[in-house]
């Protein structure tokens, strides 16, 4: 207790000594004066551009908004500044609301031009504010009455791994979207991208959550998506005993090849290498090419390689061979 009364003491003295109460006097004044030049300067006329959202109400339940249900338009408003203030940082212009019976125009579209636009936002702005300007210009809406359809998605951007590695593969969570859009619109698409993706030098599995693209007059059902990018190490190899099949040839005729079974050079990941076998590729001679060509030896071509190689290339790309005919 006689510690407190000492302290109360300490501060009294402190607070009330000659020298701290003019500093005390001086910043009372000084306070003063700040508020006296704030209020001053809250009454002085300003312009501020204000970013107001703009919800669409009163949509008919069998009607879907192809356009985002809150657009955004940015108004620059003349009034006082403690106006001004209470405008961006109060709740008054928190939103807007305009009814979509007033600007349909039954062409699965509708319009909010700049004038409708200012007499909405003047609803709720003060008798003294004056709407300079608004952008953009007009707010389209979308809509249609549910027709739609499923549409598969791919990436779009830069994803690159590190040096000696590919993509092995990419998949999608979901792999489709439910477009709705206009029907006329809804023929043109048959894709859907996701938004500029950015990736380089990785080596593991990437998996990016992603926007897809907005497309204007289109709503896609997710409107979100993941993709995962798998990588794997590039290796050269090799594969030999690919059966050579033969294309074109007569009934009764059989072609005999020297070697019988042809081998291919490819690049591919690890991973993809250790399920491959001979039958994934397709090699094939011709024997409309045999036959009118004047060469002792046939060609050979590659004829189908599976997914996930590059660079395929035949060791042999001609061969010795025999026709004969067939015993009945």
């Amino acid at each position: 207790m006689i510690f407190v009364q000492r302290i109360i003491v300490i501060i009294r003295s402190f607070l009330f000594s000659h020298r701290n109460r003019e500093f005390l006097i001086f910043l009372f004044f000084l306070m003063l004066s700040g508020i006296f030049w704030l209020l001053m300067t809250l009454n002085e006329t300003y312009e501020k551009e204000v970013t107001i959202p703009v919800h669409i109400t009163d949509i008919p339940a069998d009607i879907m908004l192809n356009s985002d249900e809150a657009d955004t338009v940015r108004v620059t408003i003349r009034d006082r500044g403690i106006i001004l203030l209470a405008y961006l940082y109060g709740e008054s212009l928190r939103h807007v609301e305009a009814s979509f019976k007033n600007y349909d125009q039954g062409n699965g579209t509708g319009i909010i031009s700049a004038t409708e636009l200012t007499k909405i936002v003047k609803q709720y702005t003060a008798a003294s504010s004056k709407i300079v300007s608004i952008k953009p210009e007009k707010l389209k809406i979308y809509y249609n009455t549910g027709t739609c359809k499923k549409v598969p998605i791919r990436w779009k951007g830069r994803v690159i791994p590190e040096h000696l590695y590919f993509l092995s593969s990419v998949t999608y969570s979901p792999d489709s979207v439910m477009v709705y859009a206009s029907e006329e619109r809804l023929d043109s698409i048959h894709m859907v991208y996701t938004e500029t993706l950015n990736y380089v030098d990785f080596r593991d599995t990437l998996a990016v959550d992603c926007h897809l693209r907005r497309m204007e007059g289109v709503k896609t059902v997710p409107s979100q998506v993941r993709v995962t990018f798998f990588t794997d190490v590039l290796t050269e190899e090799r594969i030999d005993g690919i059966p050579i099949k033969c294309v074109n040839l007569p009934e009764g005729k059989l072609l005999r090849t020297f070697p019988a079974k042809a081998s291919v050079k490819f690049v591919t990941g690890v991973n993809i290498y250790r399920t491959l076998s001979p039958d994934d590729f397709t090699v094939i001679a011709d024997y409309k090419e045999i036959v009118s060509g004047r060469s002792e030896k046939c060609n050979l071509y590659l004829q189908q390689v599976p997914s996930g190689v590059t660079r395929a290339t035949l060791v042999d790309k001609q061969v010795d061979y025999l026709i004969e005919e067939e015993a009945e």
